[in-house]
């Protein structure tokens, strides 16, 4: 199989899985509680992987707290926002309706707890309305929380122009920058965070650990945990730290900080190279990721002509998704997309192709002869059953 659904998940790094072992087998002791060598050993590892994701992302190591993962990180960066919200009296919140649903739960959640969450408008290819952002800026406003990077077609948000219009009218930013990490040079400070989520399982880590940036100055971020009965990471989440996980999320991040740049340009180049295939043997094809502004491993394309499930049914050497893995067991289709004003059906015949480091340019041009024959088979079907029905072929004169 030829994976290409790294934004889902990414294959974990050697050199992470090799730097991990020693904390499952010898420095397994607990980092929490520091009265022995097992666990001394356990807490350098937690320590040496807070300097490296804080080196990467230009924070300092008071600043992160690890977590379980994105969807975690982000609920505490919402939610654990709502005494300091309440507090000051500023409870309205902007978001978008493209964020990752693990941002669109919480927002639900702090409505039903008296909270007033006002959509920013987006245009086709998910960009920011600046205009209808301005007009939503006003002192009630007490958090903007908006991704860096769209999970589904990869556009790249301006995010230092948001963040510096949302701290002129007195409002926190967040962000949940789970696709941008690794594939983005960026600081902290660089886009105006205050609030910054990351996962390592995107920057080939392990799965189960993520982290929250917290602003400790200008301005300083008050937050409540959402967990209670434990003095870990801060106060701000209890528990005993996966150090093993944590340990390899410093090595990913270490390890991304050292490759950025050159990575970056080998997964643009596969990128438009898997592009340039499909669209020169396939016509009807509508590209969702922008041209400008997008991640340089995403490459989002609807198929017109063809049923989704059929498509994907018949695909055996690669693997492939056609929306976040967060809607699975919900719908099979992306909310992103059916939002931007693409029909379901049209949407569930979408491809969302992830590059990764492991893809070779080999991998890429045989995915690509794989979807051609995949869609001119089911296109000349679906023809010829519409013909035999006197029904209209939904694809017109896609061939």
């Amino acid at each position: 199989m030829i994976y290409l659904d790294g934004h889902s998940t990414t294959p974990i790094d050697p050199r992470v899985f090799e730097a991990i072992k020693p904390y499952f087998l010898e420095r397994f002791g607990n980092a929490s509680h520091g009265v022995h060598r097992f666990n001394w050993e356990a807490e350098a590892g937690v320590t040496h992987a807070r300097s490296q994701l804080a080196k990467l992302i230009g924070a300092t190591e008071k600043e992160i707290i690890f977590t379980s993962g994105a969807t975690e990180s982000n609920h505490l960066a919402l939610l654990g926002l709502i005494p300091h919200l309440g507090s000051l009296q500023k409870k309205t919140i902007l978001s978008t309706s493209i964020e990752h649903a693990s941002v669109l739960g919480p927002l639900e959640l702090l409505e039903e707890r008296g909270f007033k969450v006002e959509w920013i408008k987006t245009d086709s290819k998910g960009f920011i309305d600046l205009a209808d952002y301005r007009s939503k800026l006003n002192q009630n406003v007490g958090l903007v929380s908006i991704a860096y990077a769209n999970h589904e077609i990869g556009t790249i948000q301006d995010l230092k122009t948001l963040s510096t219009l949302a701290h002129e009218a007195g409002a926190l930013f967040h962000t949940d920058a789970v696709q941008a990490l690794g594939k983005i040079r960026f600081t902290v400070d660089s886009i105006g965070a205050d609030l910054l989520t990351v996962s390592a399982h995107k920057i080939h880590g392990p799965k189960g650990v993520g982290a929250l940036y917290v602003r400790r100055k200008n301005p300083r971020v008050d937050l409540e945990p959402i967990f209670l009965g434990g003095g870990q990471e801060r106060g701000m989440r209890p528990g005993t730290p996966n150090s093993p996980g944590i340990v390899g999320f410093g090595v990913a991040a270490q390890i991304m900080d050292e490759v950025l740049e050159s990575e970056v340009k080998a997964l643009s180049d596969l990128r438009d190279l898997l592009w340039i295939k499909l669209k020169e043997a396939l016509p009807c094809l509508i590209r969702n990721t922008p041209d400008l502004n997008c991640l340089p491993n995403n490459l989002n394309i609807s198929v017109v002509g063809v049923d989704g499930a059929a498509m994907f049914g018949r695909f055996k050497n690669i693997a492939v998704s056609n929306a976040s893995a967060c809607l699975n067991g919900t719908q099979d289709y992306s909310q992103v997309l059916t939002v931007l004003g693409i029909h379901k059906d049209l949407a569930r015949a979408t491809l969302r192709f992830g590059i990764g480091r492991m893809n070779t340019e080999k991998e890429i041009i045989d995915a690509a002869e794989e979807v051609v024959q995949v869609v001119k088979d089911l296109r000349k079907m679906e023809r010829e059953f519409a013909q035999q029905t006197g029904t209209p072929y939904v694809g017109g004169e896609c061939t």
